[in-house]
């Protein structure tokens, strides 16, 4: 019988299963999706069952696996929710309903939806991460059979699948999910490019073989001779990495060297190691490619010791050496430590996806959704780093972390009060990129509090997340008082009276309308910059009232203007309204320059500061009163020093190639300050005269052109 592979397989690992409920949930599933068929003419009956064989792959429970089989039946068929809790339990009901959910879930429109879309697979997640790794055999055998549909949802299809299901998988450590529906997205996605890579590699197959199987022989003789018994396999390297590697190094195969790899599987971490000192005897290892996953196991449970050494013939090869259980975990990730087996729970587990638990903590906190995308970026696609605390605690954190973000993953009050730290007992800068087994000590003060220039730094969601809850709570009352003073004032100005423009019935609708709360929020949401006096306005009046009375308000000043000159200054290519004769300074902290949206704030003792109207310093003013029209003169002539930011790959002659690229156009550079980490990424901070906004573009697509620049952009205010 055909369901004879799924009960042997479950038999396999667990020979006490319940196969009668097993056989009544393949007889339910067969029999609600009678007469429904798939694009490739096939019954719609093999789907389930493949998806409940990938589940017992994985070696999953039977309440999974009936799920499984039964996954689609509360979509697609006349089968309700009560009647499979009645006939195969509650759990299996909430599974089957929390992956039905997920089916509606769409990943191709724009980033709010996304967003939106993600939140609901991770509150799935939560309640349940079953469901997840359901929805992952089933994303697995839809990519299996992609070639039935057409090329249009192949591709969106596998861009889904590349984009969001493959890293959830390699997050929860599900490698074998992970690398065949990247494989196969990419050839979905990339079908010629994948066909000439396995033209490629087959034509290199034979001597690739020959030279793992010197290898295996070699270290299989010595294992036997120190008496560690060990499994030895050759491991093929998936295409889509392999592509990744030729695409970033922008290289064809013969020069791709780590093609070569071989797995030794052995009974105890002690053989882990007797293995490592055999391969280092038998090859030499090649500087920095040692990495101790089992001393300090990856977030999603990977342990395994990884090497590459000059093999025989001279050519990378890459050894992995783990344990059974490794290898295991390794393989079927969150399915191997299954929380739900044979009814015990597990604190090692728990810990293990601690990550998932403080992604839905700030999932809950988070309403914007470009936040909530850049947090689960972070959370789910980075690699990691991994330094030490003083005690000799190991903290995990994503590739290119700070000191701030160990200080905020060691406690929030730690990140809230740190003012320095000391890596490998140096003084380090913040900004300051840690590196793979650091000593980190963060420094302390209980009168030191975030800065606004951390935020341009850190690295984990967290650490962001804290920082931003700080200064929006710390803001909000000054930016309600700003906001709402700055209504005022331009309704007064249009000669309206603020308490009739402003009645609380209509403020509700503009906050209805623009998605916030109440209508301290649209207060506050002016004195932040996030919405402009004139959107509140248009709303309120309509824009074509507005435009009328802005109007009459210019021919009054016009007539006013005919009996007496109009009080303003004119100074470095500004206009200041309203005063005349006063000192005007550009603030250094955001460097406007002819283009920029600019205020004016009269400062104490030092005339009239001209900010760009998203610099942050703004939130921390007194507004009261001291704020001025300002704005560019028509011909503003001169140049402005403005902040730009070079990321680069270091090599001979950057900064010298770089420096050509502006003053080949012109353009002055009035101070250079250059760095560059041990691996060699660079970052220069140019300071550099510009006109305006438009001459500023064109300085930095000249530098874009470069060979090795990887980012250039204007600095953000500090």
């Amino acid at each position: 019988m055909q369901h004879d592979a799924l009960t042997q397989t479950i038999l396999s690992y667990y020979p006490d299963a319940d196969l009668e409920r097993i056989q009544r949930a393949i007889a339910v599933a067969r029999e609600a999706h009678a007469g429904q068929y798939r694009d490739s003419g096939e019954e719609y009956f093999q789907h389930p069952y493949e998806v409940a064989r990938i589940l017992a792959e994985l070696q999953m429970d039977t309440d999974t696996i009936v799920a499984g089989l039964l996954h689609d039946v509360l979509e697609d068929t006349d089968v309700t929710r009560e009647a499979l809790a009645e006939q195969f339990g509650e759990v299996v009901a909430r599974l089957v309903e929390g992956v039905t959910k997920l089916k509606k879930i769409s990943f191709k429109t724009r980033e709010e939806q996304q967003a939106r879309s993600l939140r609901k697979m991770f509150l799935a997640m939560a309640e349940d991460l079953r469901v997840i790794v359901i929805k992952l055999a089933d994303r697995l055998h839809n990519m299996r059979t992609l070639r039935h549909l057409s090329v249009e949802r192949q591709r969106r299809i596998a861009t889904e699948t590349l984009e969001i299901y493959a890293p959830l998988a390699h997050r929860l450590g599900m490698w074998s999910l992970k690398w065949e529906m990247e494989d196969l997205a990419f050839r979905a996605l990339h079908p010629e490019e994948h066909a000439e890579l396995v033209r490629q590699i087959a034509r290199r197959r034979e001597e690739r073989e020959s030279e793992i199987e010197k290898v295996i022989a070699m270290l299989e003789e010595r294992l036997q001779e120190l008496g560690i018994k060990g499994t030895l396999q050759g491991r093929p390297k998936h295409l889509y990495s392999i592509w990744q590697k030729l695409q970033r190094q922008g290289t064809d195969l013969s020069k791709i060297y780590d093609l070569l790899a071989v797995r030794v599987i052995v009974d105890s971490v002690k053989d882990c190691y007797g293995v490592l000192g055999l391969v280092h005897t038998l090859w030499k290892p090649i500087p920095g490619r040692f990495k101790d996953y089992i001393a300090m196991p990856k977030s999603n449970m990977y342990q395994s010791l990884h090497t590459t050494v000059v093999g025989p013939s001279g050519e990378p090869l890459e050894i992995q050496i783990r344990t059974h259980e490794m290898h295991r975990i390794a393989e079927m990730g969150i399915a191997a430590h299954w929380l739900y087996k044979e009814g015990r729970s597990s604190t090692e587990f728990e810990e293990k996806v601690a990550w998932l638990r403080q992604v839905m903590e700030w999932l809950r906190e988070m309403k914007d959704p470009q936040e909530f995308m850049e947090t689960l970026k972070i959370d789910l696609f980075e690699d990691e780093v991994f330094v030490f605390t003083p005690r000799g605690d190991v903290k995990s954190l994503p590739a290119g972390a700070t000191p701030i973000d160990f200080a905020f993953a060691v406690h929030t009050d730690i990140g809230m009060h740190c003012v320095g730290a000391r890596v490998n007992g140096r003084m380090v800068p913040l900004d300051y990129r840690l590196q793979n087994g650091e000593f980190v000590e963060i420094l302390t003060s209980k009168n030191a509090r975030p800065s606004q220039d951390w935020l341009n730094i850190v690295k984990t969601s967290k650490a962001r997340s804290k920082i931003r809850g700080y200064f929006k709570e710390m803001h909000r009352e000054e930016s309600l008082a700003r906001g709402k003073e700055a209504l005022e004032r331009e309704a007064k100005r249009l000669g309206l009276d603020p308490a009739d423009v402003f009645r609380s019935e209509r403020m509700h609708e503009v906050a209805k309308r623009y998605g916030l709360a109440d209508v301290d929020d649209v207060y506050a949401g002016v004195g932040f910059g996030k919405l402009t006096v004139s959107q509140v306005l248009s709303r309120l009046l309509g824009r074509q009232q507005l435009e009328a009375l802005r109007r009459e308000l210019r021919e009054r000043q016009r007539k006013n203007g005919a009996a007496r000159p109009a009080r303003q200054t004119v100074r470095h290519g500004v206009v200041v309204e309203g005063v005349d004769n006063v000192l005007i300074r550009f603030s250094r902290c955001c460097n406007p320059v002819p283009g920029d949206e600019i205020v004016g704030y009269i400062t104490r003792g030092r005339g009239v500061s001209v900010h760009r109207r998203d610099c942050p310093n703004l939130l921390a003013l007194d507004g009261e009163g001291r704020w001025l029209e300002v704005r560019w003169q028509q011909d503003a002539s001169g140049t402005y020093p403005v902040e730009i930011l070079v990321e680069a790959v270091d090599r001979v002659n950057l900064l010298a190639n770089i420096m050509e690229s502006i003053t080949d156009g012109k353009t002055n550079v009035g101070a250079i300050n250059a760095r560059t980490d041990r691996q060699k990424n660079a970052t220069i901070n140019l300071t550099v005269d510009i006109h305006d906004v438009e001459h500023m573009q064109h300085v930095i697509n000249r530098i874009k052109q470069v060979e090795g620049v990887l980012h250039v952009y204007r600095a953000r205010p500090s």
